[in-house]
């Protein structure tokens, strides 16, 4: 196992700088703009290795999860092509929610007896619905939240780690999936986990987009397990942000499909110049104590869980607030000064 896992983990650095050559050839790189976090030209899509990785995984261990693959290799190539010439955004919404939908069938497959099957028609229909709206928007927020260097790896790091203590108990995926799936996140590390101006390469829409959906199908496998949706709160300090940004802008009047720069992190690593690793160890180390307290302290039980989790929005959402009253001025002065 330990040797299989070594040949993955060469075979995931040789994909990764094939495509670098790919990229470099290609032209595959992203501009720097007023929006961005970053001042240097940086060869894009480097995250594609979290697509490579799941193939990479079924190629050694089997065709177990055959929707789950089709979900992620769809979702990942309309991104690809997306950040080599940008699609309309209906198109990027009908190929995730599409993709989406084979991800949920998967679930469905691989979740016999589960507390959704056992239910009537109209429960699974909403269950699906739900899913949906759910999910599709939870990818679009991780996508939003790949701004600087390390942040999308580190906090992917953050979600698969528990993971993997919670499944070592439940053996609700295939073990040897969040392995794979967390070389080939160290992989990204190696070469996007630096700081301002020294990475290699960015994620890209491919990136955050594909392991998004591939970290939302371990999630969406435990939840089927368990008929627990608290464990969604592996993901709550992105949902958070996320979803505070957006009703933050919706507030300002702005139009939610222009690129900005008003998340949290953002502002840290953009107008309180804190470097994009130390911002990025932050919300990876913020997500892995919540979630560790979860998994490990809080005791099992449905009205523990929702407590815990209430707590955890309220202090969250609290800081986010008094964050933004404290110093979102400094984004609003840059933003008057690029229009002098």
């Amino acid at each position: 196992m330990l040797i299989t896992y070594l040949i993955i983990l060469v075979s995931l650095f040789v994909s990764e700088f094939i495509y670098f050559r790919i990229a470099d050839k290609c032209n595959i790189i992203d501009k720097p703009n007023e929006r961005s976090s970053h001042s240097t030209i940086v060869l894009r899509g480097g995250g594609i290795i979290y697509l490579l990785g799941v193939w990479i995984w079924a190629s050694f261990y089997g065709l177990e999860y055959p929707w789950f693959l089709a979900a992620v290799t769809l979702a990942s190539g309309i991104s690809f092509i997306d950040d080599i010439r940008s699609l309309p955004d209906s198109v990027r919404l009908v190929g995730q929610f599409i993709g989406m939908g084979l991800l949920i069938g998967q679930l469905f497959m691989s979740s016999e007896g589960s507390m959704i099957n056992e239910n009537a028609l109209w429960i699974k229909a909403l269950f699906v619905i739900a899913a949906l709206i759910v999910c599709v928007g939870a990818t679009n927020i991780y996508n939003f939240m790949d701004g600087i260097n390390g942040i999308t790896a580190g906090y992917s790091l953050a979600v698969l780690v528990p993971l993997y203590v919670l499944n070592s108990s439940m053996g609700f995926v295939d073990e040897s999936l969040i392995v794979v799936v967390t070389l080939a996140d160290i992989v990204f590390s190696f070469f996007n986990f630096r700081p301002k101006g020294k990475a290699k390469c960015f994620a890209g829409d491919v990136g955050s987009v594909g392991i998004a959906f591939i970290l939302l199908f371990m999630i969406g496998m435990l939840i089927m397990r368990t008929g627990d949706v608290t464990w969604l709160i592996l993901l709550v300090v992105y949902g958070v942000d996320g979803c505070c940004t957006i009703i933050h802008r919706i507030m300002l009047h702005e139009n939610l499909g222009e690129a900005h720069r008003k998340h949290v992190f953002q502002l840290m690593a953009n107008e309180l110049k804190i470097g994009h690793m130390k911002v990025s160890f932050f919300y990876m180390i913020l997500q892995l104590v919540i979630s560790l307290g979860f998994v490990l302290v809080i005791p099992s039980g449905a009205l523990w869980h929702w407590a815990y989790l209430g707590a955890v929005l309220v202090v969250l959402v609290s800081a986010y607030v008094l964050f933004m009253r404290k110093y979102y001025h400094l984004h609003a002065e840059y933003l008057a000064g690029l229009k002098k």
